[in-house]
């Protein structure tokens, strides 16, 4: 069994959670301990020292939470994992464990409004400069590098509009200049594209969505690949003694581990943004039905992305697997299985007719999530990406007619009933609104 190469549902069901050695108990045990007994006085100073694996405090590893890193590393294709409170803290952890005050990163201008704000204001704050290019641009991307940058990041499927990231071209420019490419993977989930595979050196996901698939569950997580060389001198976070850890140099103490174990016991354990065991329970049942549920979530989205297509209400529909997208080519070679379950729309008549769109459904819920199973909507201007400036709502692709669809599990038929509804309440204020400034074309939204 050691020699064999398992498949992704049977790794989704038994990576991370065979039978309990001790119990016999076939579905994982839930560890609702804070703290952990030490073997001895010796055991207590070797863990702190960080010379012997074990566990001390849940807020820096639990078996439960254990069990949910392994399963998502397997699926990701990664060396390990590290789970968080949240995506945003998945993302605070992973710049915070390579980046520090007079650092840079370069990163796509199409984000979550809410990523945008962190790299914008929270990490400008702390002393960490991000300059924001569009990920179509790469001779823009290779020239925004600098000697002090330290990561670029990027969304496998762009929040909202749906812009799929040459993955493999970025991994390229980022590593001639020394630095990991950070992806993360929400939006797709490991099923739809695994970015290490593609020459990412680390995955990030708000496993709050497709991961927990049903908007009951908070949680984040970190995969790294591995594979990038902490040690070059580009690094000195991990590459130099850390005061934390009386002068322990991470690249030389724990080579390919070295990201993770900074990761976690020192930024982790100082931010203190840990997962609950209860909610890393959930994830891995979460997981477990992964394979089962996204196939169906691109169905769906497929359908209805079609169905609005078509539709004269409907100013154009950015989603990667439709024939005339720009995506489409970028999304066969790292979504073959399907561009996701979330994307955007522009109806005619314009903020107006969005409002009167949202507000005459009935099955879509309208909430500022997604990977729900059950149908999402949402106004990303004035909400999700209100915080950004014109500016910014420009450069991500965030225009006032946007509609944002998260498609859920339902019966697709259903759905389409209800869109027609809602388009048919756009079309009564669009035909009632001044002729002039309906929705811009898809060419500018993407712009």
């Amino acid at each position: 069994m050691d020699e064999r190469t398992f498949g992704f549902r049977t790794r989704a069901l038994h990576a991370g959670t065979p039978p309990d050695g001790e119990t016999g108990a076939r579905a994982l045990p839930l560890h609702l301990s804070t703290a952990f007994v030490f073997d001895s006085t010796e055991h207590a100073a070797e863990l702190f020292a960080l010379r012997t694996y074990g566990n001390i405090y849940t807020r820096i590893g639990n078996p439960t939470v254990s069990a949910f890193e392994e399963k998502l590393a397997s699926l990701e294709g990664g060396l390990g994992a590290v789970a968080t409170a949240s995506g945003l803290s998945a993302q605070l952890i992973t710049v915070l464990s390579v980046a520090q005050s007079g650092d840079h990163l370069v990163a796509s201008t199409n984000l979550y409004g809410g990523t945008v704000t962190q790299f914008s204001v929270t990490l400008k704050r702390m002393g960490i400069d991000v300059t924001f290019v569009a990920p179509g641009d790469l001779d823009a991307v290779r020239a925004a590098l600098r000697d002090n940058t330290r990561a670029l990041f990027t969304e496998t499927i762009g929040n909202p509009n749906g812009v799929v990231a040459d993955i493999a071209a970025l991994a390229e420019i980022a590593h001639a200049g020394g630095v990991p490419l950070i992806v993360d993977n929400t939006f797709a989930t490991p099923y739809l594209c695994r970015p290490i595979e593609h020459g990412a050196d680390i995955v990030v996901h708000s496993a709050t969505k497709f991961i927990g698939g049903h908007g009951t569950v908070m949680g984040g997580a970190i995969v790294e690949s591995g594979t990038f060389p902490w040690n070059a001198g580009r690094h000195p976070l991990l590459s130099t003694p850390s005061p934390g850890y009386h002068g322990l140099n991470f690249a030389e103490t724990f080579g390919e581990y070295a990201f993770l174990q900074r990761a976690r016991v020192e930024v982790l354990r100082d931010v203190g943004a840990s997962i609950s065991p209860m909610n890393a329970w959930l994830l891995v049942q979460g997981l477990e039905t992964l394979a089962v549920r996204m196939p169906q979530h691109v169905a769906n989205a497929r359908a209805v992305a079609e169905f609005l297509h078509g539709r004269d209400e409907v100013a154009w529909v950015s989603y990667g697997d439709l024939p005339d997208s720009p995506d489409r080519a970028l999304a066969a070679r790292y979504l073959p299985l399907g561009a996701g379950a979330v994307f955007t729309f522009g109806l005619r008549g314009g903020r107006e007719a969005g409002r009167a769109f949202i507000e005459s459904l009935e099955l879509w819920s309208h909430l500022a999530n997604v990977g729900d199973a059950k149908s999402l909507v949402i106004h990303p201007a004035s909400t999700t990406h209100q915080q950004l400036t014109d500016e910014q709502l420009l450069a991500g692709g965030v225009s006032p007619e946007m509609v944002r669809l998260s498609v859920g599990l339902e019966d697709v038929e259903d759905l389409i009933w209800d869109l027609e509804r809602g388009l048919a309440a756009a079309a009564r204020v669009s035909a009632s609104a001044t002729p002039a400034t309906t929705a811009v074309a898809a060419a500018e939204v993407r712009a």
